[in-house]
């Protein structure tokens, strides 16, 4: 073989080597390419998720039987999110879910009025969560009942109007329903249609004590759509079709009608602590106020504050 031929076989052999080791290093580019993307893809994803894993351990909530189907509803999102912590809620109140805040034996206590003055100076922290109204209901067959004055219901719940046909009903005894001693939405129903009064300095309840007593909003509601002549009041988030709710001077109660300040009887819904506050409640607090959070509590019926 000539020396011109081996020669230019050795080119060639070189220009084939040189293309494939061209070749393999795009392959290996585009692998380590796709390997990228796809890292970032993962990252991206990871962004996207809300949850927060990293939270672990136990949220005591307690208090108000109004705030306690917000919460409920709140906490299982939030669990959903975090599956590390687990958050226990008891409907026992608005008075004693402020003193369990106070005394620490909740993480969290719940009311659903505005704090009184003694209560006020034991330092807790007020986190509006939302607001409610308060509806005034009677049974659905009392069709001649659709509007009260705030005086009428008053006197009602004072016991000084006592027949239905006083105010343009049916020749029936008036049954009041009322809710226990220490109930948020007793006081601040009390306080707003002006039903305290004064015995030895101290203000008392002026409701009629021939009222029926129940625990809780959904008894209130049970007692009235089972006593075609009774009355009573519940927060806006327990109305539904056994109960019918009665126009206060002329307007109803509505979520619009509360945001307008149309409608008057309506409250605070509150979270309240005491002091610092460990990761896993300040993880459920800021839930409460995002955006999903808010959107909880407009599915419950409350008036988001946000």
């Amino acid at each position: 073989m000539s020396l011109f031929r081996k020669s230019r076989i050795l080119v060639l052999a070189l220009v084939v080597l040189l293309a494939f080791g061209a070749l393999v290093g795009c392959s290996k580019g585009e692998e380590t390419n796709n390997d990228v993307q796809d890292e970032n893809n993962s990252q991206e994803e990871n962004n996207n998720d809300n949850s927060n894993d990293s939270a672990t351990g136990t949220v005591e909530i307690a208090g108000s039987t109004s705030v306690q189907p917000v919460a409920e509803a709140i906490a299982e999102a939030f669990m959903d999110k975090n599956s590390g912590v687990k958050v226990n809620i008891q409907g026992i109140g608005s008075s004693a879910g402020v003193k369990a805040a106070h005394n620490k034996t909740a993480d969290i206590g719940t009311a659903s009025r505005n704090l009184k003055t003694e209560e006020e100076g034991w330092g807790l922290t007020k986190h509006i969560i939302a607001y409610d109204g308060i509806a005034v209901v009677v049974h659905p067959s009392n069709g001649a009942i659709e509007d009260l004055t705030k005086e009428q219901v008053s006197k009602i719940f004072e016991g000084e109007i006592t027949n239905w046909s006083e105010v343009g009903g049916n020749d029936a005894e008036i049954i009041v329903v009322s809710r226990e001693a220490g109930s948020g939405t007793r006081g601040a129903f009390e306080e707003i249609m002006e039903l305290e009064k004064e015995v030895d300095g101290k203000k008392v309840s002026a409701v009629t004590r021939d009222a029926i007593i129940a625990e809780g909003n959904g008894t209130v509601r049970q007692n009235v759509a089972q006593k075609e002549n009774a009355i009573g009041y519940l927060s806006l988030a327990y109305l539904n079709d056994t109960v019918k709710p009665v126009e206060i001077d002329g307007t109803a109660p509505t979520v619009e009608n509360i945001l307008a300040d149309k409608y008057p009887v309506s409250r605070p819904f509150l979270m309240l602590t005491n002091g610092d506050v460990t990761p896993e409640v300040q993880a459920y607090l800021d839930f409460v106020f995002s955006e999903e959070g808010q959107a909880k509590v407009a599915e419950e019926g409350a008036i988001p504050v946000k």
